[in-house]
């Protein structure tokens, strides 16, 4: 996939002036500045190549071409603000990350538009009937990751210094909004972990952290794939922590510079290795 600033140097230099002829337009009679492509990438395109871009651009194109038509105008600048009148509504909003909140954790995942953020949320209910139930069109595999993390913590508490007989007398119930998109795959297991974690010690974790690894049954981080495009969404929602499978760690070192850089990069090879970089305050209280 490309990075934002590849696709907006691709827009800028090939697709518009492309389009500003095939419309029958003059190369100095539009301009189209970079945060209003931009913004075209963010919110109303999200894939792994161009082919949307080029399509969302051909339609401003067409409608440019008519407003010279009806306006009479002798140059038109493509402002930002006026991505509606020629597109519509957004179609995508700015990923939300949720700071400060107990039992809601932040996940990077890779999807068929590219990488994205994920917010797990875990609440419970204290009852004498206890159970563990999951929302938001899980697939079976990520079904799966949420049952091996809710049996890892289970079999944990007294490691993380928790109470040992929590799941005896509570009903957990885990999200991963939004719930009306379709959601599969391994990668959310050490999110999930944590979000359980976090809502237990009532402790959100540290801010502006992002995190992606498959979880075993005996705490193990195993890799992951799209680790470009993780990071790529780790940067759109302003996370500045990350945290990937040791496994990774050469995926990411690989990347171009501009992608890494300002970036705080861990690496875990068993969940220990998560919990210590997720709950600093954690670990200060034992020091």
């Amino acid at each position: 996939g490309y990075t934002e600033d590849e696709k907006v140097n691709i827009a800028r230099k090939y697709l518009v002036p492309k389009q500003i002829k095939a419309n029958g337009l003059r190369k100095n009679e539009l301009e189209v500045p970079e945060q209003t492509l931009r913004d075209l990438i963010r919110y109303y395109t999200r894939e792994a190549g161009v082919r949307g871009l080029e399509n969302r651009i051909k339609k401003i194109m067409r409608k440019a071409a008519m407003a010279f038509c009806d306006e009479q105008k002798d140059k038109l600048i493509l402002h930002k603000k006026d991505l509606e009148k020629y597109l519509g509504k957004p179609v995508f909003s700015q990923d939300e990350v949720f700071e400060n909140v107990s039992g809601v954790v932040t996940g990077l995942a890779w999807t068929s538009m590219g990488g994205a953020t994920l917010q797990i949320e875990a609440t419970a209910v204290k009852t004498n009937n206890k159970g563990f139930k999951q929302t938001g069109q899980l697939g079976k595999v990520m079904v799966e990751s949420s049952e091996i993390a809710y049996s890892f913590v289970m079999g944990h508490l007294k490691h993380f210094g928790m109470q040992e007989d929590f799941f005896d007398h509570h009903f957990v119930h885990m999200h991963v909004p939004a719930g009306a998109t379709p959601k599969d795959g391994p990668s959310a297991g050490v999110t999930m972990a944590t979000a359980l974690l976090s809502m237990i010690s009532n402790q959100p974790v540290r801010k502006k952290l992002g995190m992606t690894g498959e979880l075993t049954l005996t705490g193990q981080v195993l890799p992951v794939g799209g680790v470009k495009e993780k990071t790529i969404a780790a940067r759109r929602s302003g996370l500045k922590v990350l945290i990937f499978p040791e496994s990774n760690r050469k995926d990411f070192e690989d990347l171009p510079e501009h992608l890494r850089e300002g970036l705080e990069v861990h690496y875990a090879k068993n969940y220990s290795d998560v919990y210590t970089i997720a709950f600093p305050q954690k670990q200060e209280k034992k020091a």
